[in-house]
């Protein structure tokens, strides 16, 4: 099968990583709804919006396959069983936080669509959802812990960026919060678990200077990504970033708009401060 991710190592102490917006959908996919259904489902142009940052000496990690088709940014326990044909014979998880977005069709294999539609009309064998581990999960989450490790030897620190987009508005399926509009960005650590609450302030105060608006650990934390590979205690520090899509391209049409280029300097100059901040120091 052809690599279904993109990994550039870097030289900073920086990790950037892209999970959900890959475009290249698998044709044993077989889902049964509108493909711009799961088109929106997409984190659309964010690599678009970093692909600046490979020149800067900064690690780029980014997922190929759609978050419909898996979730990387979930952990493989997080299994929706509705939706196999056969009983899972491997661990599931029990925390019911952690099952909130099982719950919404949103598990580690996507059921339904951000606005509750129904991916598939058939259920899924065992080998296949193992299948999309091994091809798709396995890599990713090797190439991100890769990369942060790589870093933190090399400066005794790392700062990864887990890096999303989100909808304007909250959709019925997407978050606990549907009908939420959501600020220009949301910067989640998991409620300062996952980076020091210093470094990710820093981060709010410099995209707020630029004049947007910053919701902090509100509605998204940030999930399995930034929990698995951050450890502050040792300046290991993992922060979610999420980006309003209203901001740089038309939800409905996907196509980017005349904002692109403002926050991608924008993105440039959060990425050129934290290039020059050491956590320890904070």
């Amino acid at each position: 099968m052809t690599s279904l991710l993109r990994f550039l190592p870097g030289t900073t102490p920086l990790v950037l990583d892209s999970p959900h917006s890959g475009t290249r959908y698998p044709t044993d996919f077989g889902f049964s709804c509108d493909r711009m259904s799961l088109r929106r489902a997409e984190d659309t142009h964010v690599e678009k919006l970093y692909d600046f940052v490979p020149d800067l000496g900064v690690a780029w990690i980014e997922a190929f396959f759609p978050r419909s088709y898996l979730d990387a940014n979930r952990n493989i326990t997080e299994i929706d069983a509705t939706l196999l044909g056969e009983a899972w014979p491997d661990p599931v998880e029990t925390d019911p936080v952690m099952m909130s977005k099982v719950r919404l069709g949103k598990g580690l294999i996507w059921r339904m669509t951000d606005d509750g539609v129904p991916i598939y009309a058939r259920q899924l064998s065992v080998a296949e959802v193992r299948g999309r581990i091994d091809c798709c999960w396995r890599p990713y989450h090797t190439a991100v812990g890769a990369a942060i490790d790589a870093a933190h030897a090399r400066h005794g620190y790392s700062i990864h960026l887990n890096c999303h987009s989100m909808p304007a508005v909250a959709s019925s399926h997407a978050t606990d919060f549907p009908g939420e509009s959501h600020a220009d960005f949301v910067i989640g650590n998991r409620d300062e678990t996952t980076a020091s609450g210093p470094l990710s302030l820093q981060i709010c105060e410099h995209l707020a200077g630029l004049g947007y608006s910053v919701s902090y650990n509100h509605p998204y934390k940030g999930v399995e990504l930034v929990r698995r590979h951050s450890d502050p205690a040792r300046q290991r520090h993992s922060v979610q970033v999420e980006i309003n899509r209203k901001l740089y391209m038309n939800e409905q049409t996907l196509e980017i708009t005349d904002g692109f280029a403002a926050l991608q300097n924008s993105l440039r100059s959060l990425v050129a401060t934290l290039l020059q901040t050491d956590p320890r120091a904070l």
